[in-house]
């Protein structure tokens, strides 16, 4: 009877069980199943590289991994998770939030770490990339902190195309990365026309001095007042680079470049101002870091 069942139809699947010794035969198909693991939903991964443009809101349907070696556009650096109460909150959190500007924060620290020195020494621009709406309401709280490298310092300059990871790419103090002297040209307006690199030791008439931290409080810069605000802080900067003291000469001893991040990462809480000491006219062959007074005289007075 036992043979008939076994060779059955249906049932057969049943007696492999009931024909075999030693097993639990109660009847209970599922009684001895492990319990399956909780669902889990996508978290991307730190010290990749991915083909598309940087994106504030990261779908899981777009997200590429490719190998730092080949052609990309932009490098996760970080991957943090947003904490409460931002955390708690029905949608991802927006470029003015508390949240957002945490992560933006967070971000700004890794990235620095990331490369090997500050970026915003360096032709670099960072990004916070975070879960899709739907990707929040399903309980994703990642953020991604994205790195690129730009063509260019003018006016944020565009995304580049690069090939090779950015770790550490800042640790070598002859990166080609990091920002130095340049040949402004103007336009006959008088406005900057272009902005060019040069090495220190060819013409050049400007030279990245450092960075201006603008007060938290200060608004992003527009009309002429708010803009000699940001003047005169890189002049501060341009004047501890050469080495020259802090008065009412200042400002006829050098003119200034003043360029913050845009409008966006400003409300983030990115106040970082990249500085340039701009000597029009002039024809330099060397760099003026630690010169002092007479490498840098009163010559607009």
């Amino acid at each position: 009877m036992r043979f008939r069942l076994c060779v059955s139809g249906i049932a057969a699947l049943l007696c492999v069980a009931g024909c075999g010794a030693g097993r639990d035969i109660d009847g209970d198909l599922t009684n001895d199943w492990g319990a399956m693991a909780p669902a889990t939903g996508f978290v991307p991964a730190a010290g990749t590289c991915h083909l598309a443009n940087f994106a504030v809101s990261g779908p899981r349907s777009t997200y590429d991994e490719v190998d730092c070696a080949v052609e990309h556009r932009t490098e996760t650096v970080h991957v943090g998770e947003y904490p409460k109460p931002a955390a708690d909150a029905a949608q991802p959190p927006a470029g003015t939030s508390a949240g957002a500007q945490a992560a933006y924060r967070e971000c700004d620290k890794k990235t620095s770490g990331y490369v090997g020195g500050p970026w915003r020494n360096a032709r670099l621009w960072i990004g916070v990339t975070h879960p899709t709406p739907a990707a929040w309401n399903g309980g994703s709280r990642w953020f991604r902190c994205e790195l690129v490298e730009l063509d260019s310092i003018e006016d944020d300059g565009a995304l580049a195309r690069r090939s090779g990871s950015l770790r550490g790419a800042l640790a070598d103090k002859n990166s080609d990365l990091l920002l130095t002297c340049y040949a402004i040209k103007l336009d006959d307006a008088g406005a900057i026309s272009s902005m060019p690199p040069k090495k220190c030791t060819d013409k050049h008439n400007a030279e990245f001095a450092g960075i201006w931290t603008a007060p938290p409080e200060t608004a992003y810069p527009k009309g002429d007042a708010a803009w000699e605000e940001f003047h005169d802080g890189c002049r501060t900067v341009a004047a501890g680079y050469v080495g020259v003291p802090v008065d009412r000469d200042l400002q006829y001893r050098t003119g200034v470049v003043s360029l913050p991040g845009n409008a966006d990462v400003w409300a983030q809480g990115d106040h970082g101002v990249r500085c340039y000491l701009w000597l029009d006219g002039s024809e330099l062959t060397t760099s003026l870091k630690g010169k002092g007074t007479k490498a840098l005289p009163v010559q607009y007075k």
